[in-house]
């Protein structure tokens, strides 16, 4: 008979989610997997699937009922995600959950240059006031995503200046969280800053791209006023334009600037680098 599972985890659909998921799975802990979409769920041992969205109540405490130690990724992006993450967390409290695991962002603040880190904060502000014990990991710009930044034409566009971004691999996310989760005593209460080993400007990502991708990528510095037109052809609202735009104009800001030793103090080894994770 399958053991009740006091572990639940979210965001086990997406990349950091099924990382840690199957980080806790590999050591042998029973755990609900809460997702919207059953199908999209991975199958691991030990593991049940349990259907809630972060905006329904009654099926958020129903799936967080027994549970002690609840991993809580964001929400997808939209105007109201706020909202939801107070929904959820709400929930969480209503059904007993004991320690809450939060994946935040690097620069979350209430003026926060991003304009989604401001929902980061806001979140972490209702964490802190829902009397339920938690560990917020701030993490920086994905390192695995800067390769998605470079356009057709080999150039990396935006106004980031030479402002410099510690971005930070997904799979040392995913570790750190694994090991929060695992073994809380002494991380309840904390907030970590998850960078990679070095804050690097657009350009030199470029530069470390063009080795190895063996292409040509540059940096290209696009004003405000550029930046909002040359992404307005995708027909996003403007909430998702100024959150685009605004993951530039923080790196330019200084905002996504400073490398933590929080990963090699959690893991035990060195942050990946962007070129250890291309090589990879």
């Amino acid at each position: 008979m399958m053991t009740n599972p006091t572990y639940a985890t979210t965001g086990s659909t997406g990349r950091v989610g099924d990382m840690v998921a199957r980080r806790l799975a590999a050591a042998g802990v029973a755990q609900r997997l809460i997702v919207r979409d059953p199908s999209r769920a991975p199958e691991l041992p030990g593991a049940q699937i349990s259907v809630a969205d972060y905006v329904d109540p009654s099926a958020s405490t129903a799936a967080l009922t027994g549970i002690k130690t609840l991993f809580m990724v964001s929400a997808a992006e939209k105007p109201d995600r706020v909202q939801d993450h107070f929904t959820f967390i709400d929930a969480a409290a209503s059904a007993g959950v004991e320690l809450i695991v939060y994946l935040s962002f690097f620069g979350a603040a209430a003026d926060s240059t991003f304009t989604l880190g401001r929902d980061h904060w806001a979140t972490e502000e209702h964490l802190r006031s829902s009397g339920i014990d938690h560990v917020i990991l701030r993490d920086n710009l994905y390192l695995d995503f800067l390769p998605g930044l470079v356009g057709d034409d080999g150039a990396i566009r935006g106004p980031a200046g030479d402002g410099r971004v510690a971005a930070v691999a997904q799979r040392d996310i995913a570790e750190v969280a694994a090991s929060v989760l695992l073994a809380p005593d002494g991380h309840r209460g904390r907030t970590y800053r998850l960078t990679g080993p070095q804050a690097l400007t657009l350009a030199e990502v470029a530069a470390t791209l063009t080795v190895a991708l063996d292409r040509p990528v540059r940096y290209v510095a696009e004003t405000l006023e550029e930046a909002y037109a040359s992404r307005a052809v995708y027909g996003a609202p403007r909430w998702q334009l100024d959150a685009w735009v605004s993951t530039y104009t923080a790196i330019a800001a200084g905002e996504m600037d400073g490398v933590s030793d929080d990963i090699p103090a959690l893991t035990g080894h060195p942050a990946t680098s962007l070129a250890d994770l291309l090589r990879s």
